[in-house]
Order: structure tokens, then sequence, then C-alpha cells
């Protein structure tokens, strides 16, 4: 046995145990898929916050690349990062495509629950990793995979022939889908969305499923989506699954405003009992219900800010908060925390969601309570 492939057996085992593999055919895909062969270049964060370019003749490739854990593959949206990074060392930008942590990739092709002749639609190719995965089980006839930047997609589809595979590799915008090849039994989001897209729901065979990330910042959360007469209805999965968001649905407003609230006037300033922890951590407990009241606010650290398209602001400085904007953003996380403990301290499993041509929302169960997507 070489050395990746006793890598690979030891990660399946560690995703066995953990229970969030439990399909033998998944399983087997894992342990004969090289991941490897779909990383040959990628980044690993420094503490300082650079990037460091990591190639296959790194002494620890392998390793790094078996690991439990996202391999960031692009900043900035082009490929100029990388070139720089091999120049220089190490480099600074903002992740835009990846191969995902092999859990997350393993509950969402699980909660997929392929069987065999599906046709499955991927949205975000990236280093084409999982389209290998879904190939093997599914055959490549039945795997169709597209990705907006057309870099990637080649790179991808290269590496998918070099090991074996040949799905249908497309460039386009996935919020769009792909209707030539459609319907779909299935559609995977391997990006995240701001609301489920109407192209989805129209290209879904019914009954069809639809898994993807919404893309919520404060509380995403992994839906599972059955779809009939053109809606989809279903559930919040209990794991927390986040990803880069599909190009489009980039809250590209929120890099300026979270810059700006870190030397922001504010409007008022207070003293605090919630830790901002509760708002931003997803192992709070809090952190998604406070998303459903939070919506489209985007949050930075160091210290934490939350920002909001119509200027709102907050700046927390340990039990102080500081305010900004039309809205009061932290009055409204402390009254969500309120709600939700009056409400029982419900988790993310305990929501349904609801997309429909007209209208999508979360619903809590045994309550008439809904939260409508902007």
């Amino acid at each position: 046995m070489d050395v990746a492939e006793n890598l690979r057996g030891q990660l399946v085992d560690s995703l066995l145990a953990a229970n969030v593999l439990r399909d033998p055919r998944w399983a087997e895909a894992f342990r004969q898929v090289p991941r490897h062969a779909f990383l040959a270049g990628f980044f690993v964060q420094r503490p300082d916050g650079t990037w460091e370019p990591v190639t296959s003749e790194h002494p620890d490739h392998l390793a790094l690349v078996y690991r439990n854990e996202v391999c960031v593959t692009q900043l900035n949206g082009d490929d100029r990062a990388w070139e720089q990074a091999l120049a220089t060392g190490s480099v600074t930008g903002v992740p835009t495509s990846s191969s995902s942590m092999p859990t997350i990739m393993a509950i969402m092709l699980e909660a997929l629950a392929v069987a065999p002749g599906d046709h499955v639609l991927e949205i975000g190719t990236g280093t084409g990793y999982n389209a290998a995965l879904l190939s093997h089980v599914l055959g490549d006839s039945r795997v169709t995979s597209i990705d907006v930047d057309p870099g990637v997609l080649a790179r991808a589809a290269d590496r998918l022939a070099a090991t074996g595979y040949h799905p249908t590799c497309v460039a386009g915008d996935g919020e769009q889908g792909y209707a030539p090849r459609a319907p779909y039994d299935r559609i995977l989001g391997t990006c995240a969305v701001s609301r489920i897209p109407s192209a989805w729901l129209e290209q879904t065979a019914p009954g069809g499923l639809i898994v993807t990330t919404l893309n919520r910042v404060i509380g995403a959360g992994l839906v599972r989506l059955t779809v009939r007469d053109g809606q989809g209805i279903g559930r919040v999965l209990l794991e927390d699954g986040r990803f880069m968001p599909l190009r489009a649905h980039r809250q590209s407003w929120a890099d300026d405003a979270l810059r700006d609230a870190l030397t922001a006037e504010p409007a008022g300033s207070r003293t605090t009992l919630l830790p901002s922890r509760a708002v931003v951590d997803p192992s709070s407990g809090f952190e998604f219900f406070a998303g459903l009241t939070l919506s489209e606010v985007a949050t930075g650290a160091d210290p934490i800010r939350l920002v909001h398209p119509d200027g709102s602001w907050v700046r927390h400085r340990g039990a102080v908060v500081d305010q900004g904007g039309p809205r009061a953003l932290w009055d409204e996380a402390e009254a969500a925390y309120r709600q939700w403990r009056a409400l029982g301290k419900p988790r993310r499993h305990h929501f349904t969601f609801t997309a429909t041509p007209t209208e999508q929302y979360f619903a809590l169960d045994g309550t008439t309570l809904t939260w409508p997507l902007p």
C-alpha cells in the first residue's frame, strides 16, 4: 500500500468513525478516488493570515491533502495570486475556490440519497474531486458539473480525465442550472446561495432533491429539499455547512462596510451581557437563530463587527457595543436571544425551509413562526 492509499484509508476510517459516512458506495469512492490528483497545488493559511502555496513537491503535500480540512485553491477570483505566491512565498487574498472539507462532502453526498440511474447536476466544479466521487458511484453519463470560471473548469476536466472520469463539464452560471441536460434527479450545490434559484426548482425532476447551503453568513443552513409542483420543501440538516458563495450571490458590498465599521463614529455605545461569540460562533447554539433575525448581515473579526446593506453596523468591544446606521442591530440580536430562550433554544434541525417561485422562508417546528428571505 503506497503512502497516498494509506492516508486515504485513514481519512475514510475517520469519516466512518464520525458517522458522517455510512453508505458503502461513498466509502468506497473516497477510498478509490485520489484527492491528491485534484490538489497538485493549493494554499495553506499562515498564523499571520497570509497564504502559502503548497505544490506536489512540498514534503508534506500528501499529509496536507488528506487532512479532513478544506484546501483553498484560488484567491481573489483569478490565478494571479498563485503565481505571486510561487514567486514570493506567500500572498494575501480572499478564497474564491476550494476543495471542500471531506466531512461536509460526505454529509452532502449522503444527503443526496442517490439511487442507481439518478442524474445529478453539481453546481460548482471546483477542483473536480467531488465530481469524481459522483462519477465513481453513478457513472460518468449521469453526472453534469458546472462552474462559472472557465479556467477552474478546464483544470478540473483535465484532472478528471487523468484519473479516468469523464462527466459532462460545463462552463456557465450555476444560478441558471444547465437546462440542456435537465431534468435532474438530484441537484447538489457545492457553493452557497443566498436563496434557491428558480432554475434549480424548474430543472429538478418531480420528487427529486436539492441539497445546498443557504449563505446566511450568520447561521448558515445546509438544506435538503424535495421538489414537487415547482416548489421545494424540506429541512435544515443537523450539520452546519459553509461554502464559498456562488459568485452572483457573494456579498461584495460587505468588504468596504466591514472596513468602515472599524473606525466609524457610533450613534450610541453601551454595555451588553450578550457575548459576540453567541451571535457569530456556530457552536453557540444561538447562532443559527440569530441569523434568522439578522438576515443579510455580514460579519468581521478583530474586533467582531456586524454590517448590513442598509448602512447599519455594530462594533463589539468586550462588554461594550458601538452601533450606527438606521437600525440598532445589536438591540435586534438581544431581542432575538430572548425570543430564542423563550422558544426553548431551538437548534437548526428544528427548522424547515420552503422555496417557491415567489417566496422562500424558514419555519420553526410546532409553531406558526416563519422567517422570509429578503
